[in-house]
């Protein structure tokens, strides 16, 4: 009885636990289907986003839009891009003429001025620093699909 009771505690212990909190995981078809999962859910501003999990210091949000976005700049944030489908062209760097803080450390405006042009397909993998202007524009007829990463930027002395 000893030796059977010995089995069922080694057993129960040998059990896989669920996920630790924070982990995430998908698989490569969930990140393909971004776009058919999206668009039927697609709003008249023809831009939508799901979120995919999040934690204090980073968040997944996957993302689908046939518009042009407006220009934006993170403070605290650096977003990195995962293309899973179409095409858009990033604009990053330069400057925001006009920018409004709409939250704190969040500022957007209608465009980025002399900034780079960067063109986006699948596949490709962007990181977008805190503080650098960026802006997604999609052409008419046009969509992008993408995984959306934000990773909080940690305070050093030297940037407070």
């Amino acid at each position: 009885m000893k030796l059977l009771v010995t089995f069922l505690l080694a057993a129960g212990f040998a059990l896989p636990a669920g996920d630790p909190p924070g982990f995430y995981q998908w698989k490569g078809a969930d990140l393909k289907a971004i776009a058919t999962t999206l668009a039927p859910k697609l709003p008249a501003s023809q831009y939508t986003g799901e979120s995919y999990g999040k934690a204090e210091t980073y968040s997944f949000t996957a993302n689908l839009r046939r518009v042009s976005g407006g220009a934006e700049i993170h403070k605290k944030w650096t977003d990195v891009f995962v293309i899973q489908s179409g095409e858009a062209t990033l604009i990053v760097g330069g400057t925001i003429p006009g920018a409004k803080e709409s939250r704190p450390g969040e500022f957007n405006g209608p465009a980025v001025a002399d900034g780079v042009e960067k063109k986006l397909g699948p596949g490709d993998i962007i990181a977008i620093p805190a503080g650098t202007p960026h802006q997604i524009k999609v052409e008419p007829g046009k969509e992008i699909a993408m995984l959306v990463i934000k990773i909080a930027t940690p305070e050093t002395p030297a940037a407070k």
